[in-house]
């Protein structure tokens, strides 16, 4: 194998490793299996997910920039704490891009995107009924990624990027308290329902339906 063709090899496999890296930890943080205010070590990373350095290392990265680690200069690396009144004012930007999305999806979803989306909302109720709060956060990951791919607006998609963990961070650490999983669950599969029936309009009135419960569910978390 030529030098360059196994430099390209090595950068594929590190990108793997790293989107491996990624989704790992941000699962983990996200679930409060790493709690806020919990200091990472690179090492110790390393060696608990068997991926090398670097990968923690761009992983971490990513995830400063979605907010859910700071990073410190000569102090580490921390998970960033979780903050009310940080969520209030996310949710006054998710609920515009999220209306949006949804009418996008629902307008311009290929028949095979449609067909997931009534996929994961039925996935999602099935989760509900069974108390399953893990599987419901991958599901609102993937209903996320795919609402975020249907829509073709790349610039959204950059943005809610930038919020999804977070809220479902916030979600985890409170639902336990003040969360219904069944209405949450039923809620998300309208939002997924109408895009799969290619109604524009539903979809954007069951969008701003679900924020409503969100924010409704983030100032409950004040009496918890």
């Amino acid at each position: 194998m030529s030098t360059k063709r196994r430099s390209r090899t090595i950068e594929a496999e590190d990108g793997t490793l790293t989107d491996r890296a990624y989704r790992e930890l941000e699962e983990m943080i996200v679930t409060l299996q790493l709690s806020p205010g919990t200091v990472l070590s690179e090492q110790a990373l390393a060696v608990r997910l068997k991926i090398g350095r670097t990968p923690i290392r761009e992983a971490l990265q990513r995830l400063a920039r979605d907010g859910l680690v700071v990073i410190m200069p000569r102090r580490g690396i921390m998970v960033s704490e979780i903050n009310l009144r940080l969520q209030l004012r996310l949710l006054e930007v998710r609920r515009e891009l999220e209306r949006l999305m949804a009418s996008l999806a629902a307008e311009r979803a290929t028949p095979e995107e449609r067909r997931e989306f009534a996929e994961v909302a039925e996935a999602m109720l099935a989760a509900a009924a069974k108390a399953d709060d893990i599987a419901f956060m991958r599901l609102d990951q993937r209903f996320n990624i795919l609402i975020a791919t249907a829509a073709r607006n790349e610039f959204a998609r950059r943005s809610m990027g930038l919020m999804n963990a977070l809220s479902r961070r916030f979600w985890y650490q409170h639902y336990q308290e003040v969360a219904d999983l069944p209405l949450a669950a039923k809620l998300h599969a309208a939002v997924a329902d109408a895009v799969a029936q290619k109604k524009v309009k539903a979809a954007a009135t069951a969008s701003d339906q679900l924020i409503d419960y969100i924010e409704d569910f983030a100032r409950k978390t004040l009496d918890t």
